[in-house]
């Protein structure tokens, strides 16, 4: 006995309605239409699958048994079509994704598993560089997204035309001394400290930071020493050559013997924001990594995407 499953339908149609023409008029079809299809099921199967009656028609005891079966059927099928326009709504592609050190390490890094389980259909392929070479990037077309960061004293250099701007965190700066500084000086007050200010390069984010916070010390002095980024730092704070500071977000993945940290009112943040591409039709593999990371920032499950 072989079935064919697409006469099921007009069979359940049949025993729903109670009869041939009321399941024809509920399908659209000819009551003829739908007595071809019973009569073919009928053969298929081998027996009566139906009764007529006074009263319209009766399923047979074949009949119940094959309507449970299209019941079942119908039910699988309505269950695989939600899940396959489900996942039909699920962002998918690939997004070049630009980033400096401390974001990479101490935010995004830990949240690719959270990632891959979420945005499966993203394929994320992830490129560290300094500032200025990823807004170049961006421009070029050859990244899709770049996270920016910026002194709260510097004015952010403008996106561009075509390019959007979210803002995604305020990251505090934190004073960086060697470890023993607390215990030798009780409470640390900036204006205080009489260890040496390492310097930093220019291009490094803390530049602007230590400038603006030194301007209120004028007393402070400078290390013989120069830093680009982060662990070298930390290297020289730990040797005793210096203090600096460094972002909060920086020191979440990384060790750090032989230093103390402090939050110090005053020291002020450096501002996060996204950078990507607004073309007339959004892409949705960006906008599905945009409100990722804002919810990674906020510690919250990453948001469904929209129907």
């Amino acid at each position: 006995m072989r079935i064919n499953v697409a006469r099921l339908p007009y069979f359940l149609q049949i025993s729903r309605s109670g009869g041939v023409l009321a399941a024809a008029e509920a399908l659209k079809l000819t009551p003829s239409a739908v007595s071809q299809q019973l009569a073919r099921l009928e053969a298929e199967v081998g027996v009566p699958l139906v009764e007529r009656s006074p009263r319209g028609i009766v399923p047979t005891a074949a009949g119940r048994e094959l309507i449970e079966l299209a019941e079942n059927v119908e039910r699988e099928v309505n269950e695989a079509a939600r899940r396959v326009g489900a996942a039909s709504e699920l962002p998918s592609g690939r997004v070049r994704f630009g980033a400096f050190q401390s974001f990479i390490g101490g935010l995004l890094a830990p949240a690719l598993p959270q990632w891959r389980g979420e945005l499966s259909g993203v394929d994320l392929l992830l490129v560290e560089g300094e500032q200025a070479e990823l807004l170049r990037g961006l421009r070029a077309a050859e990244l899709d997204l770049v996270a920016v960061e910026f002194d709260e004293s510097v004015a952010p250099t403008p996106p561009g035309p075509g390019v959007r701007e979210v803002a995604l965190l305020d990251d505090p700066w934190v004073l960086v001394a060697p470890a023993g500084t607390q215990a030798a000086m009780g409470v640390v007050e900036l204006e205080n400290l009489r260890l040496p200010w390492l310097e930093v390069d220019l291009g490094a984010g803390a530049s602007h930071a230590v400038r603006r916070v030194r301007r209120s010390l004028p007393h402070s002095s400078t290390a013989p020493h120069r830093y680009g980024n982060h662990q070298t730092a930390l290297a020289l704070v730990a040797a005793g050559e210096g203090v600096t500071l460094l972002p909060q977000l920086a020191l979440r993945e990384q060790a750090l013997p032989g230093v103390e940290v402090h939050e110090l009112p005053g020291l002020g943040v450096r501002r996060i924001s996204l950078r990507f591409r607004s073309g007339r039709k959004p892409n949705p593999a960006v906008a599905a990594a945009v409100d990722f990371l804002r919810a990674v920032v906020a510690g919250e499950p990453a948001p469904e995407p929209a129907p």
